[in-house]
């Protein structure tokens, strides 16, 4: 069957649990992450967490042996909305392509739009390209450019892998998902949870608001101190990006960021 309005194959739509592979009816009407924390499935509390718990710790354990021979790595993040065609996708590739050609691997969330740019960009630099799913109401799936690919059931498992593993953020224009991932690596290095770990954003324009907003409101009544906002740093200049990364924490035999210890 194909797509009327682009002749080509229509998806057949999927959800990826894990290993497991859904499609058509067999894929149910809520995810993992949905009955986990609704509080409308507590009746299940009492007879399904206990079996849940095994469920998340085999995800941890799936994605820590996975991910722990990646060369140095950058989490990139953005929205899988935006068009090939757009200028955060441009740069992505742009800067995924730096990244590689600068030894890093590129991790994404493996989704399409800006994240599948970054990718692209990794890959054809000839870099290693690491694509961390998730399991979504809608279909989403890993793009083509992924490497390696893990797909997660579980949001704060994923989240976990974005961190342990990167030795820098670069957040490019994007929504709630990109906003959740930019503030918790704040949060972390603010609270010395990592060390060592730029922050960077890309496209200064789409984020002046939110910048203006955090030091005219957020500083202004005392939220944060003015320290705080050193944490961000931002650029449209690839090379810069780059730059900031290998001066924070340049490469070495270490391949991951450096979290504080137990």
């Amino acid at each position: 069957m194909t797509d009327s309005t682009n002749g080509r194959p229509r998806r057949t739509p999927e959800r990826h649990r894990g290993a497991v592979t859904l499609r058509r009816e067999s894929i149910p009407p809520s995810t993992a992450d949905e009955k986990l924390l609704d509080s409308h499935y507590r009746r299940e509390w009492k007879t399904k967490d206990a079996w849940r718990a095994l469920r998340i710790l085999s995800e941890f354990v799936e994605g820590f042996d996975t991910l722990a021979d990646l060369p140095p790595a950058v989490s990139v993040f953005g929205s899988a909305r935006s068009k090939p065609d757009s200028p955060e996708c441009e740069m992505a590739a742009d800067l995924g392509a730096a990244l590689a050609e600068a030894g890093y691997a590129v991790i994404t969330g493996g989704g399409p739009g800006v994240m599948e740019a970054a990718n692209r960009g990794a890959t054809e630099a000839g870099g290693m390209s690491v694509g961390l799913g998730i399991e979504l109401p809608f279909e989403q799936g890993l793009n083509d450019w992924v490497d390696v690919g893990i797909d997660f059931r579980y949001f704060f498992v994923r989240k976990t892998m974005f961190v342990k593993y990167a030795q820098a953020f670069v957040v490019l224009p994007g929504g709630f998902g990109t906003l959740d991932e930019l503030f918790e690596a704040i949060t972390l290095v603010q609270t010395k949870k990592v060390t060592r770990f730029p922050v960077i954003l890309m496209g200064a324009a789409y984020w002046g608001g939110l910048l203006d907003w955090m030091k005219r409101t957020v500083l202004d009544d005392g939220k944060i101190s003015p320290t705080d906002l050193d944490l961000i740093q931002v650029t449209d200049d690839v090379d810069e990006a780059v730059r900031i990364i290998v001066d924070a924490a340049p490469i070495s035999s270490s391949n991951s960021v450096v979290m504080e210890e137990d």
